[in-house]
């Protein structure tokens, strides 16, 4: 996973009679808790350096150019060239703010995921009910599922395949511990 926390130590509470809105404000810690956001390889200095390097090799040919009309009928393309690397990029660091929280106890579990705007999604399920399915040919490779309440959510779509592959073997044990004590 690109980014996990993990409490396995925790307490889950015996009070089965929560709501949906008590379950996203409990106090007690979860037996397991996992946070998972998408990989950045890329810092923001080194942004800045791949900018910076791009900018130069871009103005390399241009240098015989320079004060020509040649020159200045290129600039406008080398200029725009550099917005839109700058303009993608910080929209890939945007959506790098996505993460997704799953939350275990003995009675519930709980997922909310976060997206770049600041919404927020939540679910929640017996833990006893839940199910996980992993589709190898599904959307995309190793599409992971969670269902149960009436629902499925997928889990992960940011994570490689083998990432997400890996995390359903983790709930998988994660749940069966649950659902045995």
């Amino acid at each position: 996973m690109s980014a996990a926390e993990n409490n396995s130590d925790g307490a889950g509470s015996d009070d089965l009679a929560l709501s949906d809105s008590d379950l996203f404000s409990r106090r007690d810690d979860p037996l397991f808790h996992l946070t998972l956001w998408p990989n950045r390889s890329m810092p923001r200095h080194g942004f800045h350096k791949v900018l910076l390097f791009t900018a130069g090799m871009l103005a390399l040919p241009l240098i015989p150019l320079l004060g020509t009309p040649v020159g200045w009928a290129l600039l406008p393309f080398l200029l725009g060239t550099l917005f839109l690397l700058w303009f993608f990029i910080q929209w890939n660091y945007r959506d790098g703010k996505t993460r997704e929280e799953l939350s275990l106890w003995k009675d519930a579990i709980t997922v909310q995921r976060f997206d770049p705007q600041g919404r927020e999604k939540r679910w929640s399920a017996n833990p006893y009910w839940v199910t996980l399915a992993l589709y190898e040919d599904g959307k995309i490779e190793n599409y992971l599922t969670i269902s149960g309440n009436g629902r499925e959510i997928e889990l992960g779509s940011f994570l490689s395949p083998e990432e997400r592959s890996d995390l359903k073997e983790e709930l998988e044990r994660e749940l069966l511990k649950v659902k045995r004590a």
